[in-house]
């Protein structure tokens, strides 16, 4: 339905030609954006509809409170190993992390290791080399996602977060303690679940379209061949 609409807006409403580089680039652009955006904004529900009823403050001072050796790390590398979700699914996850305030270090520690390694990548890896290049893989990815996420937490990137997600955050608590006390419903949660995914698009929506923009470009005008070919010339 999204590919249907928006080849209609590109060839028929737009006009341009489905062979160009610039309809090809068009296309793509909007084909991503309204997947992108949908798939983010129904997530971020998700995540907001978690949030309300999940103990996450609790994780958040047991996180805090105890030393755990860098076990956080490796729990939250694994954790985004084993969920099956592409870089634009794990953004709302992480959001979520952050808006629950996790320690930045573990919630970037998934992030890294969620769209590095997926069950897809695993069974062609099983396929085409094998067990033991398949362990390899999925071991490099969390170690990668644990080392990642160690440094990081040690630059303290918490000062660097953004206006928008400072507000989310101290809104989160103070709401999900007056959901408790006032015994809130599911019903009546929903507005605010809803109004708060809206925000975390509008936040990163400018991000989402530079992203795509740059990408549509190189679905383009870069011919297929031209990456590999020149990656093996480097």
């Amino acid at each position: 339905m999204l590919q249907a609409f928006a080849d209609w807006l590109s060839f028929r409403c737009i006009g341009l030609d489905s062979h160009s580089s610039l309809g090809i680039a068009v296309n793509f652009f909007f084909y991503d954006t309204m997947k992108i955006l949908l798939l983010l904004f129904f997530i971020s529900i998700i995540m907001g509809i978690v949030n309300a009823y999940f103990p996450i403050e609790r994780l958040r001072n047991y996180l805090v409170n105890h030393k755990l050796y860098g076990m956080q790390y490796v729990l939250a590398s694994v954790f985004g190993a084993i969920t099956p979700f592409c870089s634009c699914s794990s953004i709302p996850l992480f959001i979520g992390f952050v808006k629950g305030g996790i320690p930045l270090g573990v919630t970037l520690a998934f992030l890294i290791t969620s769209p590095l390694v997926n069950e897809v990548a695993v069974a062609m890896f099983l396929g085409t080399f094998g067990f033991r290049i398949t362990i390899i893989y999925v071991l490099s990815g969390i170690l990668l996602g644990v080392v990642g996420g160690f440094i990081l937490n040690k630059i303290h990137l918490d000062n660097y977060l953004s206006e928008w997600v400072r507000h989310i955050q101290q809104n989160s608590t103070v709401q999900t303690e007056e959901w408790e006390h006032d015994h809130v419903t599911f019903v009546q949660r929903m507005p605010s679940i809803i109004r708060e995914a809206w925000n975390i698009v509008k936040g990163v929506i400018i991000y989402i379209f530079v992203g795509i923009g740059i990408g549509a470009a190189m679905h383009g005008y870069v011919p297929e061949y031209y990456c590999p070919v020149n990656l093996f010339h480097i």
